[in-house]
């Protein structure tokens, strides 16, 4: 699976203005980010279709994969806040977080670091 780097917005006391990125690829791409653990996303929804969004969990227990944890934005009006990410059971070896999206018809998504 081919990997896009994304960079959360970094929260601020003067706040910040809302950049959203629309999701262009489904099935084949990986969103991957560097994870402190202090990140949080808003997921939405403007297409007819829900979207379910995968967080890869790369922790084992006794050498058995943890199940990747999943949320499903509705399709229309979907909105959807997650996060934050542990980094011990999310991160690789980089320090980096992967997700991706099952569908992407009108899905925009924000992630911002604290």
């Amino acid at each position: 699976m081919a990997d896009t780097r994304y960079a959360p917005l970094k929260m601020t006391r003067a706040g910040l203005t809302a950049v959203y990125i629309a999701a262009v690829i489904v099935g084949t791409t990986n969103y991957v980010m560097k994870n402190d653990g202090r990140t949080f996303f808003r997921f939405y929804k403007t297409g007819a279709a829900t979207c379910t969004v995968t967080f890869i969990s790369n922790e084992t227990i006794r050498g058995l994969a943890l199940a990747s944890p999943t949320l499903v934005v509705p399709a229309t009006t979907g909105d959807v806040y997650a996060g934050p990410f542990e980094p011990t059971i999310f991160n690789d070896g980089n320090g980096d977080m992967r997700f991706n999206f099952s569908e992407i018809t009108g899905m925009f998504f924000m992630g911002v670091s604290m």
